[in-house]
């Protein structure tokens, strides 16, 4: 298998050369509202990849969510103005899609088979259940509603949408399938204090390694995502911060020094899509601190966190210093 990708700038920083190592490349990046989604359709742009950013929230309708401000079309003109500043050739493409009906799901990758005949990358990153959420609370004390709701948002969404877009996927060798998660294999091992969000950030490693598996003989990838602490537009409202003013927060609450913005796992994954060898990686769980440190990539404040490894060490009875999982 021939990938003629190239990778992209180590500092995560720098101008992209014209033409990009995505130039030419088409992406999916389902649940690209905001956070991550909108962070890593951002940043495949600025790579040069054609992006279709889908979700529920538009101008002229708002998810349950409630978060009017925050918009598939607004993400992407963020994906254009990256695109133009790094003369990359990217572009962004808003769908509105719920992934929870097949149909939308159909409509949506025969739009994309229409105009361009082909997809590159797909990244399933549907969630939208933090409000549904009950830490500490037994399974059966939850309300059965919610529980299952939260196993659609980020179990039945992923499903659909990637036996929806697999066969275009697969057209061409290279084909990159991204499951975004919270946590990995490793540091998942114990339980996420609520049963159904235990199963719903679990799931989708379990779905990269099994269909990583199903992509071997069609030379595709399948790796599995996560975060640190983000700082999305959600949790940072929730604190009563703003990105200029996160650092205020630190001392009340836990690990919020190692927190990070969305920007630093969607810059180690436009990496992964542009890295030629990227194939090593299939069927596993990366965590954005391994990402950066694989790809030289940063953060916006050029520092490198990661709070998955702080916390593996504390789990194992260490007192890790946080400065030195931020450098």
């Amino acid at each position: 298998m021939t990938d003629h990708t190239t990778p992209l700038p180590a500092t995560g920083t720098a101008t992209t050369p014209p033409g990009g190592p995505l130039t030419g490349r088409i992406a999916l990046v389902a649940g690209a509202t905001r956070g991550a989604g909108r962070a890593i359709a951002v940043e495949l742009g600025r790579a040069g990849a054609t992006v279709y950013a889908t979700g529920r929230t538009t101008r002229e309708r708002v998810s349950e969510l409630g978060r009017a401000t925050e918009t598939i079309e607004g993400t992407a003109e963020l994906v254009d103005a990256a695109a133009d500043a790094a003369h990359s050739g990217g572009a962004g493409i808003a769908v509105p899609t719920d992934h929870l009906e097949a149909d939308r799901v159909r409509a949506l990758l025969d739009r994309v088979e229409r105009d361009h005949g082909r997809l590159d990358i797909l990244v399933n990153d549907m969630w939208g259940g933090n409000p549904l959420l009950d830490f500490g609370t037994r399974m059966w004390d939850v309300d059965l509603d919610r529980g299952l709701r939260m196993l659609d948002l980020g179990v039945r969404s992923h499903i659909i949408t990637s036996s929806v877009a697999l066969p275009l996927l697969v057209r061409h060798p290279g084909a990159l399938l991204i499951e975004v998660t919270d946590g990995t294999a490793r540091t998942n091992q114990v339980s996420r204090e609520n049963f159904y969000y235990d199963l719903a950030k679990n799931a989708p490693i379990r779905m990269a390694f099994l269909l990583a598996g199903e992509l071997e003989d069609v030379g595709g990838t399948a790796v599995a995502v996560t975060p640190g602490f983000l700082r999305s537009e959600e949790m940072l409202d929730a604190f009563g911060l703003t990105e200029e003013t996160w650092r205020d927060g630190i001392g009340g609450q836990q690990h919020w020094e190692l927190s990070e913005s969305p920007a630093y796992l969607a810059r180690g994954i436009a990496a992964l899509a542009a890295d030629p060898d990227r194939h090593r990686f299939t069927g596993r769980s990366l965590d954005s601190g391994e990402l950066a440190r694989e790809y030289g990539v940063t953060d916006t404040d050029g520092s490198r966190p990661d709070v998955w490894g702080f916390i593996l060490k504390e789990r194992a009875g260490e007192h890790p210093d946080p400065a030195a999982h931020r450098r």
